[in-house]
């Protein structure tokens, strides 16, 4: 267990400063004086297709974007998430989003066009305009008041079809609008059927341009309790055999398996399963804000590398260039070179082959361009870029926490409380797994005490219930820094909160639930009204019935 409890929080909240935000300033400040330079000299936005980053993407909310073929659930689950319909949604068995649509939080609810959007001052999206009005008129921003949107923004996209015709119908680049929001997306979630593995051609192209990405990604397998038990083995294994023909990695992509939507559960054979599953996911989703200034040093480390690799390619084809005669043979052979002129400046400058550009598409872009007017390569700008990998990002990456943190430096680094909106509020669907809040609902009285299934806490979960959910869990949970907080306010000595947070974190996932909160709080009044010591381990009739199986799997409880 970590070392977490430390003194109460003091000063006053305008002393606070978003770490996010104090991590937005800099970068925008490391990227303009030392980046962007570079870019604008060796023409990064035109040989990756890449505009030139704005203020307001450094600023921007944590980006979550839904791909996969039409029907598989994708506005169904951003309907779950936000535990309402959202203006412009359309929901059917047929391919019915047919526009790449934005989530938004706003006092109101309203759509705006795209072409709007991709002028609105305070929002990512002018480097849509590249796309053309074809694609501006297939998209737009769904805005609606939701909590969830005060910490993200949702990316629901058209679905995926098969066969040639749809693709050019689609009157714009599918694959390349992908890549865009991929480029700015914090985590990508790609959907499947279980009742439809196949992977089309365009699906093939769209998890191509992923390519890059794969830490972002996480599969879901959707309407997976219509199948039972049997079929879904066969099912998911199925599934990650596509992938493994599709993905060239060695390694396997997380894959959720369940049900993400509302509606019970039509199978309850993998009940468990499927809760265990969706319950990971929604804790995925609702740390993204607190790694958000992470993600964006990681993006821009990616950004520096490859303009590093192209100032190199660059500087050496206008170093190749004769003065005067023969320009046009020259850059040709160059060109058909490519291959031995990626390895000569890979081995000349130490470079990793990851960092180079597709040669097929870095060879197209350079017949369309001349040589002779390319810019020659400055070492002091390759230095600047050096210097952001060597010492200003290591810098900024020290202000964040670290598993090597005390409980000092982590209040000095992140000052008093978090705002509420570092973390997203998920649903919590515990009525749809067939289960009940209430175990011993069948007997108003409860259950006899020397049933499996009695609690000697059940009359207080019932009381703390309301006091758990003002703390405001995220899907069900309290994160580390809440739970943290309450046990701190109690005023108990820190080995005494740290012998109350181990017996209480029974699951030991560093999150109280509402019956581990149950739990601590009854220590903790234990200990203060009545001044009994802190029980070495937790008697039987405490623990509760749920965390038996893990108690008794670890040997501990007075069993």
């Amino acid at each position: 267990m970590s070392d977490w409890a430390s003194s109460p929080r003091s000063g006053s909240t305008d002393e606070v400063i978003n770490k996010t935000n104090r991590v937005s300033a800099q970068l925008k400040a490391i990227y303009k004086d030392n980046i962007l330079p570079a870019e604008k000299r060796y023409r990064y936005d035109y040989f990756y297709e890449s505009p030139f980053l704005t203020d307001v993407e450094f600023d921007a909310k944590p980006q979550v974007m839904l791909v996969g073929q039409y029907s598989v659930g994708k506005t169904s689950f951003i309907r779950y998430m936000l535990g309402r319909d959202f203006p412009g949604a359309r929901i059917g068995p047929e391919p019915t989003t047919d526009r790449f649509t934005c989530l938004i939080n706003g006092p109101e609810e309203r759509t705006i066009p795209g072409n709007a959007l991709s002028v609105h001052p305070d929002l990512p999206f002018r480097g849509l305009e590249r796309f053309g009005v074809s694609f501006l008129s297939r998209f737009e921003g769904s805005q609606l008041p939701s909590s969830v949107l005060r910490s993200i923004t949702l990316v629901d996209t058209p679905g995926i079809l098969s066969g040639e015709k749809q693709r050019v119908n689609r009157g714009y680049d599918f694959t390349k609008v992908v890549s865009w929001f991929a480029d700015r997306a914090d985590l990508i979630l790609l959907l499947f059927d279980a009742h439809k593995l196949d992977i089309s051609d365009e699906l093939k192209a769209t998890i191509d341009v992923l390519k890059g990405h794969e830490d972002k990604v996480r599969c879901i397998l959707n309407k997976a309790d219509q199948i039972n038990r049997q079929q879904l083995m066969r099912v998911y294994g199925s599934l990650l055999w596509s992938l493994g023909k599709t993905i060239n990695s060695p390694e396997v992509l997380r894959v959720y398996v369940g049900s993400f939507w509302h509606e019970p559960l039509q199978n309850l054979d993998n009940a468990e399963l499927f809760e265990s599953e969706e319950r990971d996911l929604m804790k995925d989703l609702a740390i993204l804000p607190r790694q958000s200034a992470v993600r964006k040093i990681n993006e821009l480390v990616k950004r520096i590398r490859k303009v590093k690799t192209l100032a190199y390619i660059i500087g050496h084809l206008k170093a190749q260039m004769p003065a005067v005669m023969g320009k046009d043979k020259k850059q040709q052979k160059l060109i058909t070179d490519m291959p031995n002129v990626f390895r000569t400046i890979m081995k000349k400058h130490n470079l990793a082959p990851g960092d180079f550009p597709d040669i097929n598409k870095f060879s197209e872009k350079l017949k369309d361009t001349k040589f002779s007017e390319f810019q020659s390569l400055k070492l002091d700008q390759i230095q600047l870029l050096e210097d952001c990998l060597s010492s200003h990002l290591p810098k900024l990456m020290e202000e964040l926490p670290s598993e090597k943190d005390s409980p000092e430096t982590l209040k000095a680094k992140f000052g008093a409380s978090r705002a509420n909106d570092t973390y997203v509020p998920v649903p919590s669907g515990v009525g749809k797994f067939g289960k009940t809040d209430n175990a011993m609902v069948s007997n108003p009285f409860g259950a006899a005490e020397d049933a499996d299934e009695y609690w000697a806490l059940e009359e207080s979960a019932e009381r703390l219930k309301d006091s758990f959910e003002a703390l405001g869990p995220q899907g069900g949970f309290l994160s580390p820094q809440t739970a943290k907080e309450v046990l701190v306010k109690t005023g108990l000595q820190k080995e005494q909160l740290r012998q109350i947070w181990a017996l209480s974190d029974i699951d030991r996932d560093g999150y109280f639930d509402h019956h581990e909160y149950v739990v601590a709080m009854f220590l903790c009044d234990a200990v203060m009204q009545k001044g009994r010591p802190i029980p070495a381990e937790l008697p039987m009739s405490v623990i509760p019935p749920s965390k038996r199986p893990l108690l008794k799997e670890r040997g501990g409880g007075m069993f």
